[in-house]
């Protein structure tokens, strides 16, 4: 109850804000005869009615959809160990079966995007759930490397519309100028999953094992998916003709070029080193066991916390004529920093390291406040979808390069030194630098949108 209510107080500041509301739906008629403070009273309440009821019919379902696909994405960094005990996988297995969920992922966000602007949210994002429960149940039964990978691929595939389609009803039923902050919102409470993906899965791994917990997220992507098909309004659908057409244009826009490599390229690698090669790098190159849990659930709260942060900073500097670029570059500039002290051994807590190499994975909240300046809303399932195949491409890329240069090394008792992991993140360092010196050259202005800069004047 204390969530909700945080939610709506950070949602709605004021009343009439909702969609519905915006575009005058439901509004109640003046009356000659009706003082002015009672018709007040009554929109304010009609007003909170249906505030309450975007949250509970919109926000939270597709919360918990994304809530999962941060669950499965971050899993097996605890299944690790066992998975490769029980099936004798190597580092180069490990990370083919980790990183072919970004490959399905990375596969569907294409169509994913034509599909959400032309039949809405609602039925894509139920219809794929149902696929992740089939994938992880798939997963659960695995006897051999084929079947893990084909269920791994299957849940990659379920969750790929996860963001988008929440992305996407939030522009459709919420207030634009909000964007960044309801992004962030959803990051932060989506995130929740990681949160659940260290510790909390990592008891339920001792007490009832890999193939039941995965048993369990089959049961969990199958009720979200109801969730989201019984509770979601239904949307509008888009004119087919107008579905290639945005296409087009979100990619022939050179702006979208200029953000595209430093966010894939930052947040990516930030996906794939707490998806899988944190823990082992903590285990084989700091020489922790005990403490490896604790720092994927620090990883886990940072990347939280991480999003909330991100979002309301992202609100404040808009409404001082200061875009998301600029933070984007930043936040960008602190993460090669921190890998760089990494891979130089800086004494530095490990702690406060990876705990910003997760935060750095909801710099999302910035990339797609980006995008939301430079695309109209009727593109904004193909420019998030166009945006989010590059994260997820880099993500796939790195976690399976990492462990085929890793896996060049001879391993020592079960662990490979330190400088298969050093060679692995300096190699991928060098390209987030030449994206930020991209990025940073001025050849294109970006500038927003008539509609942004008119939200801006008015706000």
């Amino acid at each position: 109850m204390v969530a909700f209510q945080a939610v709506q107080a950070a949602l709605f500041t004021d009343s009439g804000t909702c969609r519905g509301i915006e575009e005058g739906e439901g509004a109640i008629p003046s009356r000659r005869s009706a003082p002015i403070w009672l018709t007040a009273a009554r929109q304010v309440a009609k007003d909170q009615i249906e505030n309450r009821s975007l949250i509970l019919r919109v926000f939270l379902p597709f919360v918990a959809g994304y809530y999962i696909a941060y669950l499965f994405r971050t899993i097996n960094a605890v299944m690790a160990a066992p998975l490769a005990k029980e099936l004798g996988l190597g580092a180069d297995d490990l990370g083919l079966l980790t990183s072919v969920y970004f490959l399905t992922f990375a596969a569907a966000q294409i169509p994913i995007g034509i599909l959400l602007d032309r039949y809405g949210p609602r039925r894509i994002q139920s219809a794929l759930l149902v696929v992740a429960s089939v994938g992880s149940a798939l997963f659960a039964v695995s006897d051999h490397f084929l079947m893990l990978l084909a269920g791994r691929a299957l849940i990659g595939l379920g969750v790929a519309s996860a963001l988008t389609a929440g992305l996407k009803a939030l522009v459709l039923w919420f207030p634009g100028e909000r964007v960044p902050l309801l992004n962030g919102l959803m990051v932060m409470l989506g995130a929740l999953g990681a949160v659940t993906a260290t510790l909390p899965a990592d008891l339920l791994l001792t007490w009832i094992g890999w193939r039941e917990l995965f048993g369990l997220f089959a049961v969990l992507s199958a009720a979200s998916a109801a969730l989201v098909y019984l509770v979601v309004p239904e949307a509008k659908p888009a004119a087919n003709g107008a579905v290639s057409v945005g296409l087009r244009k979100v990619y022939a826009d050179p702006r979208f070029w200029r953000i595209a490599p430093l966010s894939a390229s930052c947040i990516g690698t930030a996906w794939a080193l707490q998806g899988l090669w944190a823990a082992q790098w903590l285990k084989d190159v700091d020489g922790l066991w005990a403490g490896v849990v604790q720092h994927l659930l620090a990883m886990a709260v940072a990347l939280s916390l991480g999003a909330i942060l991100l979002g309301v900073v992202a609100d404040r500097l808009r409404r001082r004529g200061v875009g998301p670029e600029i933070l984007l570059g930043l936040v960008a500039a602190a993460f090669i920093a921190t890998q760089l002290a990494l891979v130089l051994r800086l004494p530095i807590p490990s702690y406060l390291l990876w705990a910003v190499v997760a935060a750095v994975g909801a710099a999302t909240v910035l990339s797609f406040a980006i995008l939301a300046e430079y695309f109209p809303k009727e593109l904004a399932g193909r420019a998030n979808g166009a945006l989010n195949l590059f994260h997820i491409a880099a993500a796939f890329a790195v976690q399976y390069a990492t462990g085929v240069v890793v896996q060049q090394w001879t391993p020592e008792a079960g662990h490979y030194p330190a400088i298969a992991y050093q060679t692995a993140c300096a190699l991928n360092l060098a390209i987030q630098v030449a994206a930020w010196v991209w990025f940073a050259l001025p050849r294109v202005h970006p500038q927003p949108s008539e509609e942004y800069r008119l939200r801006l004047s008015e706000s």
